[in-house]
């Protein structure tokens, strides 16, 4: 693509640029976002003003990484930013992501048990100090490789691998502890 003096983005494709990355990245980012603030309609309101970021800020890309890693590092940035906030952290985040992962399984109780195991799974992921979920949730959820996070978190590539390292050993460790488990 042909970079202008405004940036990579000539603008008359702003908005179909827009409107791929939000067609592409939109629920990837709703579930960075969620994993954050662990509120749905919250989730809902910081992932549409990431997007219009992104579109005010489109001009400042440049191409060193790929368009979803700046708009991840981009929606990590406005989570951290707004959970700063004096105000934000007088609020109480007490909803779950039990509908944020589900399964298809044949006969209602393998749904009911696959449901019940996917809900305990991502409790425990949000109970984890948030420099371990993140690192977790990009890896296995958004499926990144540890160099990309290690970019789009502005992290040194061996400190993404400690905390990947270490917080699959402290989820580990919730897991086992949980109820699903034991009884299991």
């Amino acid at each position: 693509m042909k970079k202008n003096q405004n940036g990579p983005f000539p603008d008359s494709s702003r908005d179909l640029i827009l409107e791929k990355a939000m067609s592409e990245y939109g629920n990837d980012i709703y579930y960075i976002v969620y994993s954050y603030v662990k509120d749905h309609s919250l989730a809902e309101d910081l992932t549409q003003e990431v997007f219009v970021k992104v579109y005010k800020k489109m001009d400042t890309f440049r191409e060193e990484s790929s368009l979803k890693t700046w708009i991840v590092r981009m929606a990590i940035n406005h989570c951290k930013d707004y959970l700063r906030r004096w105000d934000t952290r007088m609020i109480s985040f007490t909803n779950t992501i039990n509908d944020m992962v589900k399964g298809k399984f044949g006969t209602p109780e393998q749904s009911l048990i696959q449901e019940e195991t996917s809900s305990e799974l991502i409790q425990n992921l949000l109970s984890l100090p948030v420099k371990y979920r993140e690192i977790i949730f990009l890896f296995y959820f958004e499926e990144m490789k540890l160099a990309e996070i290690a970019e789009c978190m502005d992290l040194n590539i061996n400190t993404v691998k400690t905390r990947l390292a270490k917080g699959r050993k402290l989820l580990g460790a919730a897991y086992q502890n949980s109820e699903v488990y034991n009884n299991g």
